[in-house]
């Protein structure tokens, strides 16, 4: 949108749309379709509806105006139907409308015309409100800002703009906003469809092979007479086909990115404009693509409205400007479109620098030399070969790794090498170990380290002979020489004081504070750890597991319990000098579970009677970590502590807290001590564990604040994991707390883990993001790392680095398996390099930059104030996408907005970190909330980040019942809910289910066995077991849902129009947010403006 600016000149009518592959567009050359109304709509937010205007006969011809017709409004000549009189059926946007509409389905074909692929399914334009002031423009587009200040609450329709504005003076000037840049004065904004005053000669045009360029005017006149009726000869229908948008143009398009290619409109329109620029046409509103679907609960057209075809009467003010959200990049268009291209073939890994499918597609990988992106992601995997280049693009380079990931049970686990004695072979040099990128020389009897370039000899026993392509003739035999990913079996030299460790421990360590009993936790979970018991981890085909067990409780005091499998009872021990901890019994404390079960069971049912009357309300927190860790050195082993925990800890002890939540310090420069600790006390002691391998896990359960940011630093840097169920009830938390503590129990977790990214030379790893610890510039230490965690590192130049050569990462793991085994597990990728900032943008991956930029973010409001770190991801997206313009696409306008093809995501995604919770917290986010998904994004990996930060919204009634394959997710925004059907929203920590208010009787009787809306439970966490196919389809959805995430999801059962809407609406993370976070649309409009700033 520009300001202060003549109207734009007008494209020519009836002109098509953009398109998205593989959908067909009715109605398009004008030719009718089969079952189509013929009344075409004015424009969104257009003429007030019900005005009628009694066309005399005759020609179709408007009188002349200053202001340029609606370009999205389709012209129909002859009594043809217009394009894009067709309803979004289902939509809502605002109040829920009571009327069905009917839904045409894109890729349904209406009418003989020649199809071509469409962007989105074709709107109806649905006028409502009197046209405002002057001063009501203003207002409006002061508003719109997008800037750090917090914009006003959006109005019940959805997307949050204000009342239609139409344009006051005939200029076509608006009030200054000061939010976009403006043209030059006289000069309108150029179009990405043809432009000439219709009834003169038609535009002159030029087509050069890649762009096509549609010249205004000669005049310089933007005020063009507004036209309907039949097209005049030569003018054709402007813009083209989109096979795959990711250009969002505001004038004529001319840039084409590398490897796009499109095609141009069906034979029956004239061919010199075919643009082969995919580029989102500019609709009147400043935007791009066919307008927005209908508003329901605001009346149609009146059936007298007159079509644009006839004679109209007098002129009407024009809408604003504004984009259409169907026209810009959509992440569920992406995600189907490369679900349908590469999940059906196996990722082969052979390939250096191959960037792998998404996240979201579901693939088999074979590992021939590379490591799999299960285990490494990389942000791009064509790397700048030198630091200019990389500052120049300011693309990030970083791997999300994560070591123990788990595989899909068609995948293979990684083979593990036993060399005996002499333990794995590597580079005398740098101590990379043996891989598939290691040449070997000299007959083989020496090797050249691919990382460093160190000649090393061959240990006799490992010689082996080359063949005649160099390769050693074993070279499939042995996983280090053909695989990307294997382990080794450790020996000695790689274990604490040259000795092979014993198996961990797990200790359950229980608060018995008033709380704790009062809220049934305690009994609840005595009586799950009988039996879970059996459940904890074990190496392999392991009968039975090695893990010891061991039990303390604790309020003021602890209370240590003996278990051994010789006594008839368990017996106590109370430490009550909690300042200087000891653990008063070594024999009997730790055991084996199948030995001394007897013990154990009689000691989990005396737990809840023995505290059943307490009083004592007072916790301490640090001297129980203390004496779990104390057991562990004592045992002299590796282990977890389980942690269960209610309350602020304020007894005198050492770690002692204080209550400092301060809403007030939101958005000032102190806010930043919200989220480090209050004392440095707790970093000392998590310093001690990772020494001890001793991985503390923290299950939180507070009514009120209990500081989360300072309870969290031990588990956070020992590698373990925190959860948070606030205002626990047995009855509503139950099911997600034990679901989230089986899981935990049971987890592969590597103990006393030490962990090495090396790379070959020219690039090193610089920063480090996880729950883990460093005391060094290079070696990641984790006490416990599990199958969920990631190491995020960043690489950046030392050298220039060779585009033949290309660059090698190595990520070495040495840890304990649950059986005790010391192991070394290396992954190795290999990446492409390149001299052409051209490459770098084809093979980046936006979901694995989001989740390095949100992690990066995170860390940086401990630090910085929470405006300065959303300025800096703003910057910096900017930056990288005004590179990629100005050196990698095509000349064109400045006002057009183009975007990388695998980029086109990166502003959505980024609009989404920058309104989550810890940027931009809303009024009923706590403290406590913002710090516990702090910490838990710096561990996510890139699958759990890209569904966090943009959920997945799944209508559930649309597809058929007998489906067994989930229904296909639709875009997180307000107008895609219709208030006839329900929704499933996940962000892999909530689950809602969104019931609209006119959903069928016999949907809500199917479902939730009562028999109308109004009675459905609103909160509810449960649905009713019932025999039928709608009820089963639900909850067999739900469950896989549960399935695919790391933490149980606990159902939230929504009601439209009730009060929990507020907390639901928060997710559809397209739309502007209460907090005041910019909608997608708007968001697009200023990151162009950033831009286009920094290209000036």
């Amino acid at each position: 949108m520009n300001v202060n600016q003549s109207a734009p000149p007008v494209p020519p009518f009836g002109q098509p749309q953009p398109i998205y592959q593989g959908y067909h567009q009715s109605s398009y050359s004008g030719q009718p379709g089969s079952t189509a109304p013929q009344t075409p709509y004015g424009a969104y937010n257009g003429p007030l509806h019900g005005y009628q205007q009694t066309p005399p006969p005759g020609m179709s011809r408007a009188p002349p105006s200053s202001e340029a017709p609606p370009a999205s409004t389709a012209q129909a000549s002859c009594g043809q139907p217009a394009y894009g009189q067709f309803g979004q059926g289902d939509v809502q946007n605002g109040p829920s409308s009571t009327v069905q509409m009917q839904r045409f389905h894109g890729s349904q074909p209406l009418g003989s015309a020649p199809l071509v692929p469409v962007v989105s399914q074709p709107a109806v334009l649905q006028p409502y409100g009197p046209p405002p002031t002057n001063a009501q423009v203003t207002a409006q587009l002061a508003a719109m800002q997008i800037s750090g200040a917090v914009a006003p609450a959006p109005p019940t329709s959805g997307l949050g703009y204000g009342p239609p504005t139409s344009l006051a003076s005939a200029s076509g000037s608006f009030p200054n906003s000061g939010l976009y840049g403006s043209y030059p004065q006289g000069q309108a904004p150029p179009l990405s469809q043809a432009q000439g005053h219709p009834g003169a000669q038609p535009p002159q045009r030029s087509a050069p092979p890649q762009t096509s360029s549609f010249t205004p005017p000669a005049s310089g006149d933007p005020r063009i007479p507004s036209m309907t009726g039949p097209l005049l000869p030569g003018q054709g229908f402007g813009g083209p086909p989109v096979s795959q948008p990711n250009h969002v143009s505001s004038p004529p398009p001319q840039a084409l990115p590398p490897g796009t290619q499109m095609t141009g409109p069906p034979g029956s329109l004239p061919p010199m404009h075919s643009s082969q620029q995919p580029g989102y046409q500019l609709q009147q509103n400043g935007s791009f693509g066919p307008a927005r679907g209908p508003q329901p609960n605001y009346g149609g057209l009146y059936p007298g409205a007159p079509t644009f075809g006839s004679q109209p009467g007098p002129p009407q003010p024009l809408p604003p400007k504004r984009l259409d959200p169907d026209a810009i990049p959509s992440p569920i268009q992406v995600i189907e479109d490369d679900r349908n291209n590469r999940g059906s073939e196996p990722f082969v890994t052979g390939v250096r620098g191959q960037v792998p499918p998404l996240v979201t597609t579901n693939f088999l990988v074979k590992d021939q030399g590379n490591a799999s992106p299960r285990y490494i992601r990389c942000t791009s995997y064509n790397i700048p070969c030198t630091s200019d280049m990389a500052k120049q693009a300011q693309v990030p380079l970083a791997a999300v790794i994560k070591p123990l990931a788990r595989l899909s049970p068609e995948e293979a686990s990684p083979y593990v090498v036993d060399h005996g004695e002499s333990g794995p072979l590597r580079c005398n040099r740098c101590k990379a170990y043996m891989c598939p990128f290691m040449q070997f020389i000299e007959g083989g009897r020496r090797f050249q380290c691919c990382f460093c370039s160190c000649i090393n000899d061959v240990p006799p026993q490992y010689f082996q002979h080359l063949d005649h392509t160099g390769k050693r003739v074993d070279a499939y035999d042995r996983p280090e020489l053909s695989l990307g990913s294997y382990e080794f079996l450790a020996t000695v030299d790689y274990c604490k004081n040259n000795k092979f460790p014993s198996p961990p421990a797990f200790i359950f360590m229980i608060d018995v504070s008033y709380n704790a009993i009062r809220s049934g936790l305690v009994r609840l979970l005595c009586e799950e750890l009988k039996s879970l018991l059996d459940f904890l981890p074990r190496e392999g085909r392991a009968e039975e597991s090695a893990v010891r067990v061991g039990f303390v409780t604790y309020n003021k005091v602890l209370h240590f319990y003996n278990v051994r499998s010789s006594l008839a009872q368990p017996q106590m021990m109370v430490v009550s000098d909690v300042a200087d901890m000891f653990v008063p019994l070594l024999d009997g404390f730790l055991v084996h579970v199948n030995e001394s079960r007897a013990v154990i069971t009689s000691l989990l049912d005396q737990i809840p009677e023995m505290f059943a009357d307490t009083r004592e309300t007072e916790t301490v927190f640090a001297p129980v970590i203390q004496a779990g860790m104390e057991a562990l050195k004592a045992a002299e082993c590796a282990g977890k502590l389980f942690l269960f925990h209610t309350s602020l800890p304020i007894a005198e002890a050492p770690g002692k807290l204080k209550n400092r939540d301060d809403r007030k310090l939101i958005n000032t420069d102190k806010e930043k001590t919200l989220f480090q600790p209050q004392t440095g006390a707790y970093q000392s002691l998590a310093r001690d564990c990772v020494a001890q391998g001793c991985c503390v896990d923290l299950f939180l359960f507070p009514n009120q604040y209990v500081d989360v940011a300072t309870l969290s630093v031990v588990p956070q840097l020992t590698g373990g994991s925190v959860y948070k169920y606030a205002c626990f009830q047995v009855e509503n938390d139950q099911e997600r707390f034990l679901s989230d503590l089986h899981r935990d129990v049971q987890k592969v977790v590597g103990f006393d883990a030490v962990m090495r990214v090396r790379t070959s030379t020219g690039i090193r790893a610089v920063d480090f993001f996880g729950a883990f610890y460093m005391s060094n510039t290079t070696d990641v230490e984790l006490a416990g790392l599990d199958g969920d965690k990631t190491v995020t590192v960043e690489f950046k130049h030392d050298d220039r680095l060779n585009e033949e050569s290309g660059a090698l990462l190595q990520c070495a793991l040495l840890y304990t398996s649950c059986a005790g085994q010391r192991r070394l597990r290396i992954h190795n990728l290999a990446l492409n390099c390149c001299t052409q900032l051209a490459d770098l943008y084809r093979n980046c991956e936006t979901d694995t930059l989001i989740n390095y930029m949100a992690k990066y973010a995170y860390r940086g409001v401990l630090n910085s104030p929470v405006k300065t770190v959303h300025d800096t991801l703003i910057t910096q997206c900017a930056q990288i996408l005004a590179c990629y313009r100005k050196n990698c696409a095509s000349p064109s306008s400045a006002g057009q907005l183009i975007l990388p093809e695998c980029m086109k995501l990166l502003p959505v995604y980024l609009n989404c970190v920058l309104k989550s919770e810890v940027l931009q917290p809303g009024a009923e986010v706590t403290t406590d909330d913002r710090a516990y998904v702090r910490q838990l994004v710096t561990s996510m990996d890139v699958a759990e980040t890209n569904v966090f930060f943009y959920p997945r919204l799944l209508p559930l009634t649309k597809s058929p019942i007998e489906s067994t394959t989930e229904p296909p997710a639709i875009r997180a925004s307000e107008e895609r809910l219709s208030n006839g059907d329900m929704y499933l929203l996940e962000n892999g920590l909530n689950l809602f289910l969104w019931v609209g208010a006119s959903v069928q009787q016999g949907v809500v009787q199917s479902l939730f066995s009562v028999s109308s809306f109004s009675q459905i439970t609103s909160g509810l966490s449960v649905l009713p077991v019932l025999d039928n196919p709608l009820s089963k389809k639900v909850r067999s959805l739900i469950d896989s849902l549960r399935a695919q995430r790391s933490r149980y999801m606990k159902l939230i059962v929504v009601k439209q129009e009730d009060k929990l809407e507020m907390v639901f609406k928060h997710f559809l993370v397209e739309d502007k947010s209460l907090s005041g976070g910019a909608s997608y649309v708007d968001f697009l409009c200023h990151m162009h403006k950033e831009i286009r700033q920094l290209l000036s």
